[in-house]
């Protein structure tokens, strides 16, 4: 079959799937509908010439790899006009808390929920909850050389799809964003920091510390 026809029907298919299709998948179904053996390289040469045709300003969206497959998207430029389509019903709206869980749990993956608690310094439970019913997290088994062999949380492939990435080694790295992290003091690190100070009430009556000399 002339390479022409054979855009044709991977163009067809991305089309019409409702998620990211892999290159071993149009492969598989391009062969057994038109019965016959299809290179994976020649559906490579086709995913490519589909990923030109719709990078020209003449198309208001764009093929791109996300999710370990390929799926139509639209550009940046016409997100705003999509979104009066469906009004609110297609953004995930966070908290801060839930943001603040999210990001811990998609750069430190696998991670119990007493670990992203002790970064974050407050309970993680509702956070957690709410990702996972928002499917943006997904349990991946049990820490087992830990006490009580606690639950590990990673991102999901949702996750990923929203961002447009296809694994978390493709999120922006730690030392690119401009930020400070302060981690909470431990237990330990607390009790010297009091033995190391005198406690003193001031005229006020304000309990405070003063360090020994």
């Amino acid at each position: 079959m002339e390479l022409e026809q054979l855009i044709l029907h991977v163009e067809a298919l991305i089309f019409a799937s409702e998620r990211p299709i892999t290159q071993v998948e149009l492969t598989e179904y391009i062969g057994q509908s038109l019965e016959m053996a299809i290179e994976s390289e020649r559906i490579g040469a086709c995913i490519e010439a589909v990923r030109e045709k719709y990078e020209t300003d003449f198309y208001p969206f764009q093929l791109r790899e996300i999710g370990g497959g390929y799926q139509f998207l639209t550009k940046k430029d016409y997100h705003k006009t999509v979104l009066q389509l469906n009004g609110d019903k297609h953004i995930k709206k966070l908290s801060a808390s839930a943001m603040e869980t999210l990001a811990i749990i998609a750069y430190k993956q696998p991670i119990s929920k007493s670990d992203i608690e002790f970064i974050r310094g407050v309970s993680a439970d509702y956070s957690i909850q709410k990702l996972l019913e928002k499917e943006l997290v997904v349990i991946v088994g049990r820490n087992e050389e830990a006490v009580g062999k606690p639950l590990l949380y990673s991102v999901s492939r949702n996750f990923m799809d929203y961002l447009g990435i296809n694994s978390p080694a493709q999120l922006p790295q730690l030392k690119d964003i401009n930020i400070d992290m302060v981690l909470p003091s431990s237990a330990a690190e607390a009790q010297v920091a009091v033995q190391d100070s005198t406690l003193i009430v001031d005229e006020a009556g304000n309990l405070k510390t003063e360090d020994s000399e």
